[in-house]
């Protein structure tokens, strides 16, 4: 039986680490343990899908990547790890995190070729706490996948429209480009990937 950590109580990592069951969907934000809400199953066909279609993309350039189940990404200097929908990480750089092997847990750039996000009702989280975090982690690509249009209107307009944001790593700073509609998908991890945004929202209808 797995000890439970009181919600009120900040954690750190390591203790939070130790704790998490096999069982359920976990962060931890800044020292506090977030339960994550069972997704709607639209969200999980967005990201069946994205996961398939980078698995056969990186498979077909012969390229030393997985997709993990569980995996965590901590930024450095913080109480937090995050639970990605879809962690593209870069098997060769693993031999080089500390927490890989004990705790499966990524807190190097050169780990994570690629991250994505499938946005739910905690949109705020993905816009802004993981754009920040992520960023500091130094990974190259972030996908902010906003399939119901659940985002705040600075982000996705007015009216609200689904909406793809990628956000790219230039010498040290995300530099963002939004996909919508017909608009062809453009990943610096894989230039050749040939997703319209549309595509991946029907996914989830």
């Amino acid at each position: 039986m797995v000890q439970a950590l009181p919600k009120s109580k900040l954690v750190t990592f390591e203790e939070f680490a130790q704790w998490k069951p096999e069982e359920g969907r976990y962060e931890l934000h800044d020292g506090v343990i977030i339960e994550m809400s069972q997704p709607l199953g639209g969200h999980e066909e967005v990201k069946g899908f994205l996961t398939t279609e980078l698995a056969f993309e990186y498979r077909r350039l012969n390229l030393p990547y997985f997709i993990p189940n569980q995996a965590l990404v901590k930024p450095p200097d913080s109480e937090s790890g995050y639970l990605p929908d879809v962690l593209l990480l870069n098997r060769p750089n693993l031999v080089n995190e500390p927490l890989w092997k004990k705790e499966s847990t990524v807190t190097q750039g050169a780990s994570v070729p690629l991250v994505i996000e499938v946005v739910s009702t905690n949109w705020r989280v993905d816009y802004l706490t993981k754009v920040k975090d992520y960023e500091e982690i130094g990974i190259p690509e972030y996908w902010i996948v906003d399939y119901l249009a659940l985002g705040g209107r600075r982000f996705i307009g007015s009216p609200k429209q689904p909406t793809i944001f990628i956000h790219e790593l230039i010498d040290g700073e995300y530099q963002v480009s939004q996909f919508r509609g017909d608009d062809q998908i453009v990943s610096p991890t894989f230039p050749e990937l040939t997703l319209t945004a549309n595509l991946i929202f029907q996914a989830g209808v």
